[in-house]
């Protein structure tokens, strides 16, 4: 194994210059060390220019057993820590965070493609989880019940599984994993995080920064792989948990791979979320909202909103106003751009493709497309991943474009005659992630909380992600498993229960003693 240097103070990624003097290698963070094993590695693309910038090492099955074996060892350590000195550790990292927080921003968006300030304020979202874990000695307060029986009492408490996972996605490679490892850390456990290998540069430098705080050697471990890595932490009895961010199919297989194994998992998979746009709303409020949400970070977000929903006669005016925002959007570079782009590029080629091939599906299954962003010019793009906004109208759910999560620029409109139809159409999708309603009116938001199908509803909000003393999660093919991410279920997904049920035999009460005892 190979020590990699820290990384460098520019935002480029974490790792050594490489045997060529051309590239930085990443590698894995084991047991306090960065390490490397160059068997097997890839490339990591600068979305905005299409040029390799890094090579990131993959781990093979004795780099991948070797993390679960520190972990494990690692773990009863740091479990038998007091929650307070555990929180005092989440202190001092939430502290470095916040000061290394643009260092950070600038290698999201290098290696991601988002504009700055969305990798910035990506980078305060994870924050707020930090924040909550912070109070886990509050958290972990079990309940006492006295006299449960004659001279029984009863009394429960919370503690760590053991070896938890996080298996994570390329579109927010701070915030996400920060769902999952400061909650898992704080109740105990010992954590291994999977990064997605297109922009694992900040799983180290985050690594690193816990080591700063005071975290162990051994409780943190990061692993870069792909697909056989993944399989065998899936398959490893030694892992006690599971927590996954990605597509529906790989949800769903990692939710069955991980539960034949006895382990628990929560397993969040795609979205097709829904924004319902009423008469009453209003529509400059509605529309700056669609824009925020549908295109930002180039609508790579399980949150995006893809689909608008026009209710009645709201829809021409609506489609005139996105026509508008939509052929305005900047896009371009996600750093050192002034005034700073609307929207990045794709994560990839092959990403860029696959959207670029779902527009061109929606025109071939009868779909209006008011605005073609593969007409978008972009600047100095070079053989950068770009593509422009794209609107749809006179969308039917019969279509691909409305029935698949398309997981990139483009905004579908669906005419609906009323209120009802709007609640049936949402009910009727595969994916229950997240929905929004747009109106003036309190009986409708009110009506449309209770009866939407799907596990986050904004009312006036686009995006409705939960703060962090929440919890995250959807409902149908958008999540497979019982408990959510962070807030009370993420403590719960973390630790499991202990019911102690305690009789004392009565004892001799001998007064006070006033002689030196003797024996």
């Amino acid at each position: 194994m190979v020590c990699l240097a820290v990384l460098f103070s520019s935002g480029q990624s974490i790792g050594k210059q490489g045997a060529t003097g051309l590239m930085n290698e990443i590698g894995h963070f084991i047991n306090g060390k960065i390490v490397a094993d160059g068997s097997h590695s890839q490339d990591i693309t600068d979305p905005a220019t299409g040029d390799a910038v890094a090579r990131v090492f993959l781990a093979d099955p004795m780099i991948t057993r070797e993390a679960i074996s520190i972990a494990e060892q690692a773990f009863p350590a740091w479990a038998a820590i007091t929650p307070l000195r555990r929180s005092r550790v989440m202190f001092r990292f939430k502290d470095l965070l916040e000061r290394h927080q643009d260092m950070l921003a600038r290698m999201i968006s290098r290696e991601h493609g988002k504009v700055f300030s969305d990798a910035r304020a990506e980078i305060t979202r994870g924050l707020e989880v930090v924040e909550f874990a912070c109070g886990i000695p509050h958290l972990l307060k079990g309940e006492y019940s006295e006299e449960v029986g004659s001279n029984v009492d009863s009394f429960s408490v919370k503690q760590p599984l053991g070896v938890c996972v996080g298996i994570t996605p390329f579109n927010f490679p701070a915030m996400v994993p920060m769902w999952m490892f400061p909650i898992a850390l704080a109740c105990g456990n010992s954590f291994i995080l999977k990064p997605s290998e297109k922009d694992p540069g900040v799983s180290l430098k985050i690594a690193e920064l816990l080591q700063e705080a005071g975290l162990p050697d051994g409780v943190f471990n990061v692993l870069q792989g792909d697909k056989d890595c993944v399989d065998i932490l899936l398959a490893d009895e030694r892992v006690a948990a599971v927590s996954f961010v990605g597509s529906t199919p790989v949800a769903e297989y990692i939710y069955r791979r991980s539960s034949e194994t006895g382990k628990r998992v929560q397993a969040l998979g795609g979205a097709k979320n829904h924004l319902v746009v009423m008469p009453d709303a209003d529509l400059s409020d509605t529309v700056d909202g669609l824009m925020g949400s549908a295109f930002g970070a180039a609508g790579e977000r399980c949150m995006a909103i893809s689909v608008a929903v026009a209710v009645g006669s709201v829809a021409d005016d609506l489609v005139v106003r996105l026509k508008a925002k939509v052929g305005e959007l900047r896009v371009g570079p996600g750093l050192d751009v002034s005034p700073e782009n609307d929207m990045g590029p794709l994560i990839s080629k092959e990403h860029l493709d696959k959207v670029t091939a779902y527009v061109q599906t929606g025109v071939a299954e009868g779909a209006e497309l008011v605005v073609d962003g593969r007409d978008k010019v972009v600047e100095g793009a070079g053989k950068g991943f770009f593509l422009g906004g794209c609107l749809f109208d006179k969308v039917t759910a019969e279509m691909q474009i409305y029935q698949e999560e398309i997981f990139g620029p483009v905004l579908v409109v669906v005419r609906v005659p009323d209120y009802r139809a709007a609640v049936d159409l949402v009910a009727g999708h595969q994916f229950g992630n997240g929905a929004a309603i747009f109106t003036r009116d309190g009986d409708t938001a009110r009506a449309f909380a209770k009866e939407v199908t799907c596990g986050m509803v904004g009312v006036n909000v686009p995006i409705p992600v939960p703060m962090a003393f929440h919890s995250f999660g959807g409902w149908k093919k958008s999540k497979f498993g019982v408990l959510n991410m962070h807030g009370q279920d993420g403590v719960r997904f973390y630790t499991r229960l202990k019911t102690v049920t305690a009789r004392w035999p009565k004892g001799e009460r001998q007064s006070s003693g006033f002689v030196m005892p003797t024996n």
